[in-house]
């Protein structure tokens, strides 16, 4: 196409759009030469609201052919002007301070515009400062655009960053980690939006992985030691990327070429399902500079688990990265504290609310890869502390309780129940309750903290069971601390129980909102109080006077009148709600007035 001429509606006449560019890039070559500061910023600004003008009218009208057309020959007439040999440098410098950011909003218009858009702004890379290239695209990058689809806009400028890396002769690393979080933060925000089209989304993701190859490629050119740090920045990149990679509706293809850098960032499988190659190649990285920290943190931990989970739904993943998966899973299921870090960097698949359900059930399979068979053999409270690993820990249970609530999948939430439950079970009896007791009184999930209660009367049956066993072997007895540990049959339990039946803000509970919960904890309530007497045994202290009076008439009395109240009301009614709160209510009535009973009868006899 000529850039003088353009066909529009069958004849052939001279563009105004092009008349005006020409006359508008005249303007500022003139004032800029001249030396006549003002007027040049008048000129760039006019040069640069033009543009706009044609791109947003472009973008408003997508099938728009004659606006296509103009939208590249206004491109192309630039980049002959750029091209000139004629031209100053001082007019390329200027312009390269604006023109980057207008050209690439032409990007979505069409192929051939983005092709225009990236010889525009490899010519500024080619003719001007590198240093300065950087700035500028980072800025950029930065800038909210509203009027242009964001994964066209930024596709030239990160194209752009990757000639920039390439261009640039020294301090490499410090320019480098300056983009990087750039570009990492306009990703994340593109690909948790969803109304873009794959080839869109493939050519953003094509572009933010040859930025992998680039750091790679400067990489290789440098000494050791800013060799390793810069090994290990692209590696915080390939993480947080994947993470990106993840949540869009991309393909496989991506997965598996971020895979391929891992092995030469120097981290393993192991070390990021543990977290521990993460926290030495953020040393590298960041050394001191908390900031710094705040900043390449970002979607790593979550990156760093999906690598592995990619892995574990498709074999050419692990191929790619060079590792065996199955040797991590035997580590893993051999190596308690390992274990632990594994499932605590799960918690980040877990609890994302943009990731596909499908990772979460890769995730939920691994855990149970991970805990099957006899796991807690070995068990070892003195020499494996978990105090450090307790609020990830707590975290990765409390996501898969969500997991657990939400899913519409059924096998899901079986596989997940499980998880939860062998978690449970690998974590030292010293920490359990305390664990259980979080989940429980962070719930806010009424049926999910019943269920809860229900794991917590089961620990007390089981610990009472062994109890009682170890008790009538006398070999046993002096060496097993399980005769003397009365680790979840303690006061606690008492505590656990009031803060269902009588909540923090004052008794008694919603209903019939909580009745699935009050179930449960009356159920406990019952369970402590018979085994307590059968027994003749006082661990908990529920058989104790002042702490059969409190309950009786601080949970149990107020929750008999709000029952009694509410079935009272809805008795009236004949719709289908006030019977289904009477249905609801059933239960909880019944269980409440045999704990009336056996307080009552417990009261009779207490001295």
């Amino acid at each position: 196409m000529s850039a003088e001429k353009t066909e529009l509606d069958g004849s052939s006449f001279a563009n105004p759009l092009l008349l005006q560019l020409q006359q508008t890039l005249t303007s500022c070559s003139k004032s800029i030469v001249d030396g006549d500061l003002s007027q040049s910023q008048t000129s760039v600004s006019e040069l640069v609201n033009f543009l706009d003008s044609v791109s947003d009218a472009t973008v408003s009208e997508p099938e728009n052919e004659v606006a296509k057309a103009n939208a590249l020959a206004i491109l192309s007439e630039i980049y002959n002007f750029l091209c000139s040999p004629s031209l100053d440098q001082e007019i390329i410098d200027a312009l390269s301070f604006e023109l980057p950011k207008s050209v690439s909003k032409f990007s979505g218009v069409s192929p051939e515009c983005l092709e225009i858009a990236d010889r525009i702004i490899d010519r500024f890379i080619k003719t001007c400062s590198p240093r300065d290239m950087l700035s500028i695209l980072c800025e950029a990058l930065d800038s909210p655009n509203k009027t242009v689809k964001a994964a066209a806009y930024v596709s030239p400028l990160i194209g752009g960053l990757s000639e920039v890396f390439l261009a640039t002769r020294r301090r490499h690393f410090e320019q480098i980690k300056v983009a990087v979080p750039v570009i990492v933060k306009v990703v994340k925000a593109i690909s948790s939006e969803s109304d873009y089209e794959d080839t869109e989304l493939e050519t953003l993701f094509d572009r933010v992985v040859k930025i992998a190859h680039c750091i790679r490629a400067v990489s290789t050119k440098l000494e050791d030691g800013v060799n390793e740090k810069l090994r290990a920045l692209l590696g915080l990149y390939v993480l947080q990327i994947s993470a990106m990679v993840s949540v869009s509706p991309t393909h496989l293809l991506f997965a598996s070429r971020l895979a391929c850098f891992l092995p030469y960032c120097g981290v393993s499988y192991l070390g990021l399902i543990t977290g521990s190659d993460i926290d030495t190649i953020s040393r590298i990285v960041i050394g001191e500079d908390e900031d710094d920290c705040m900043i390449l943190s970002s979607h790593v931990y979550l990156g760093a688990s999906l690598s592995v989970i990619w892995a574990q739904m498709h074999d050419e993943v692990a191929r790619a990265a060079k590792e065996d998966l199955s040797a991590v899973k035997t580590e893993l299921k051999n190596n308690q504290m390992k274990r632990w870090q594994a499932i605590g960097m799960l918690k980040h698949i877990f609890s994302s609310v943009d990731l596909p359900w499908k990772f979460k059930r890769y995730a939920v399979d691994f855990l149970l890869c991970i805990t099957s068979g006899d796991i807690s053999k070995d068990l070892d409270d003195e020499h494996n502390d978990c105090s450090l690993y307790m609020t990830s820990l707590f975290s990765a249970l409390q996501a898969v309780t969500m997991i657990i609530i939400y899913t519409s999948d059924t096998v899901l939430r079986k596989n997940a129940f499980e998880v939860l439950k062998r978690v449970l079970a690998d974590i030292p009896d010293s920490q359990r309750f305390d664990i259980l007791k979080a989940l429980i009184t962070n719930s806010d999930s009424s049926s999910m903290a019943a269920i809860l209660l229900d794991l917590v009367r089961g620990e007390m049956h089981r610990e009472s069971t062994l109890r009682t066993l170890i008790g009538e072997n006398e070999v046993l007895k002096a060496d097993n601390k399980a005769c003397q540990n009365t680790l979840f049959w303690s006061t606690s339990i008492l505590e656990l129980i009031e803060s269902v039946l009588r909540p923090v803000k004052g008794g008694p509970p919603i209903l019939p909102e909580n009745g699935d919960v009050v179930l449960s904890a009356l159920n406990l309530y019952r369970f402590v109080l018979m085994t307590e007497s059968s027994g003749k045994t006082n661990y908990t202290r529920v058989l104790s006077k002042n702490n059969l009076q409190k309950a009786y008439n601080e949970w149990l009395l107020p929750l008999r009148m709000l029952v009694t109240g509410i079935v009272a009301e809805n008795k009236s009614n004949n719709d289908k709600p006030a019977v289904d709160t009477i249905c609801a209510l059933n239960p909880v009535e019944l269980v409440l007035y045999r704990c009336i009973e056996l307080v009552e009868e417990k009261l009779k006899h207490s001295t």
